[in-house]
């Protein structure tokens, strides 16, 4: 039985041979097979991720791209792996919030590099950096600014808003040292301020570091054709500040090539004429611009007849019934040069953040209503056009200013028909008689001293009786002149204008213009004594049946010769001669029947002017003189 006991089973033999035969070959097979499985496997991922397929599959190249770039090349990019397998499991990004910005603190070495990449692009020129652009926001929010890695084909992704590199072989200016040049969007020590993956700057940077700051909705840029620049500030309806920075502001598009600095005296860039032909400033300011004709010109008038509703019921013959049209077709025509068309929205961009006054008589109310009609058929949304006080009405009050918020710039008329003051000196009996006082400036001239640009006139209350004649009218001091030419009363009262202007208008902030005498054109009579003008459809052709240059004319041009200030002279005294056909003459106010019209109690106007009509080319000269003098 011990025998039997001790000798093993035919089974249990079995097995244990087995076990016995393969126990030492297993830990070799395992690593074998374990090395051989490892190896194949980092070669296939290694091929795969260093020569992607066309067409692999989007979830692997995702798995083997970073959902960040940063700075710091050391940093363990599981995160992004991680989320890519668990996508419901909150992982913590490095890139901003919607809510932040970034701020780059540079160090200028002019390297053209950004820590120590080339800001080349591929045709060897440097890559464009726009200013103030924005991109749209990628999956996540925002887009992220790869400053460390920041390579020539991300930059060719970021041209969406109207930037475009530079031609082969371009270089942009380089700046050492301190020699930071002051832009906005660059504060003082240096930093740039970065929206997207845009810089707002182009100098070569390097050393950079990145730290987040919140951004408000207030700095958010936008990019579009709409002015920036242009664009809009909010606007008091109580007063146009002057906003020192509006000129700066005005962006373009930075595909355009740089304007190149010229040198004093070298030609001006050209502005597009009426004929849509190009003229130089040079040319214009050569151009005698107030000698010429009248030509036919079916591309006007500057606004559609009846579209503006600025205009006074006595200038608006449209709406009062007149039924020709054809004193709206005639476009002024300097002799031996070209004036451009009247370019409503580069006007008001000359404008932006300025004042631009109107002071004189109901002429001069003419040509400010004129100027506010062909300024605002350009403006979009014509509700950001309006009178600052709400009024419709412009003949009751002394003053009125019109804002155009989108440019945040008002045009103005301050009512002065002798542009000293009307007065009233007591008499002995308690009576008050009224003078006019040729010593005194008119009152308000302290409100618009200051504004920038001013066109001045005078003439036409000088032609009535009371003026005419002359007599216990004009008062110098507490003295009354019995009798006084009203040539000489004219002269004084210029001299007077002329001194207040030299002393208290600053030339170098205020641009001065003077418009001369506008002709009237009463036939049989004066304008209260049967004089008509509604017979005429035609204007005169013939310079020899025009009037002699109006003597107090003369008399102002002496007064401006002898003044400090520079005076720009609308002289649009023979223009206007020509026109006898674009009064309003018995067009004067609506709803009447023809026989109303032409009854002898009602006095025609054959002194003002319909609109659109003559007022316009006056603004045209203005725009032109403008050109040359705000460029």
């Amino acid at each position: 039985m011990t025998d039997a006991a001790k000798q093993p089973s035919k089974g249990g033999s079995f097995f244990a041979d087995v076990h016995s035969l393969f126990n030492p070959l297993r830990p070799r097979r395992t690593k074998i097979f374990a090395y051989c499985f490892l190896f194949a496997f980092v070669a296939c991922t290694a091929f795969l991720a260093f020569n992607p397929s066309a067409t692999s599959s989007p979830w692997f190249d995702r798995f083997f791209t970073s959902s960040t770039a940063t700075a710091s090349g050391y940093r363990s990019q599981f995160p992004s792996i991680f989320s890519y397998i668990f996508q419901d499991s909150p992982v913590v990004s490095p890139s901003p919030s919607p809510s932040e910005s970034l701020i780059v603190d540079v160090k200028i070495n002019g390297s053209g590099s950004v820590g120590g990449k080339s800001l080349t692009s591929p045709a060897g020129g440097e890559v464009p950096v726009g200013k103030n652009q924005t991109e749209p926001p990628t999956r996540g929010g925002v887009n992220e600014a790869r400053v460390s890695n920041f390579t020539a084909s991300s930059a060719s992704r970021n041209t969406t808003s109207g930037v475009s590199e530079k031609p082969k072989n371009s270089t942009s200016s380089q700046v050492s040292g301190n020699q930071v040049e002051k832009r906005p969007g660059i504060q003082n020590n240096g930093t740039i301020l970065v929206t997207g993956n845009r810089l707002n700057g182009t100098k070569p940077i390097s050393n950079v570091q990145i730290k987040k700051v919140p951004r408000s909705e207030g700095n958010e840029t936008k990019t579009g054709s709409d002015t920036p620049s242009n664009a809009t500030k909010p606007v008091s309806d109580d007063q146009i500040k002057k906003d020192p920075s509006s000129r700066k502001n005005e962006t373009k598009q930075e595909s355009e090539p740089p304007a190149e600095k010229k040198k004093p005296g070298a030609g001006a860039s050209p502005v597009a004429s009426s004929s849509k032909e190009e003229i130089s400033l040079d040319s214009l300011r050569k151009c005698d611009i107030f000698n010429g004709k009248w030509v036919k010109d079916d591309s006007y008038p500057l606004y559609k007849e009846g579209s503006c509703p600025h205009i006074d019921e006595p200038f608006d013959c449209f709406s009062n019934g007149r039924p020709d049209k054809d004193y709206q077709k005639l476009r002024w025509q300097p002799n031996g040069c070209k004036i451009p068309r009247l370019n409503a929205t580069d006007m008001l961009e000359r404008l932006r953040g300025r004042r631009l006054v109107f002071v004189g008589d109901s002429l001069n109310r003419n040509m400010w209503e004129s100027l506010i009609c062909i300024l605002r058929n350009s403006v979009k949304d014509k509700r950001n056009v309006f009178e600052a006080s709400g009024r419709r009405e412009f003949r009751t009050e002394g003053s009125y200013s019109f804002l155009f918020q989108d440019y945040n710039c008002s045009v103005e008329f301050f009512r002065s028909p002798f542009l000293v003051q009307e007065w009233e000196m007591p008499e002995s009996n308690g009576t008050k008689k009224e003078t006019l006082r040729l010593d005194l400036i008119e009152r308000k001239s302290d409100r618009y001293k200051k504004a920038d640009v001013i066109v001045f006139n005078t003439g036409h209350w000088w032609t009535h009786e009371k003026t005419s004649l002359g007599k216990d009218y004009y008062q110098e001091g507490n003295h009354v002149y019995g009798q006084l030419n009203v040539v000489e009363a004219f002269h004084k009262a210029l001299v007077t204008w002329a001194k207040w202007v030299d002393t208290n208008v600053d030339p170098k902030r205020t641009l001065v213009f003077f418009r001369g005498y506008s002709a009237s054109h009463f036939s049989g009579g004066r304008w209260n004594s049967g004089g008509a003008c509604d017979a005429e459809t035609e204007p005169i052709y013939n310079e020899t049946y025009l009037a002699k240059y109006p003597k107090k004319m003369r008399i102002l041009e002496t007064v401006i010769s002898e003044m400090k200030t520079d005076i720009s002279y609308l002289n649009i005294t023979k223009m206007t001669d020509y026109r006898k056909d674009a009064h309003p003459s018995i067009y004067r106010k609506r709803y009447l029947t023809d026989e109303e019209r032409r009854s002898p109690l009602r006095f025609q106007d054959c002194s003002h002017w319909c609109l659109p009509g003559v007022p316009d080319s006056w603004n045209e000269l203005l725009y032109a003189l403008l050109l040359t003098k705000l460029h």
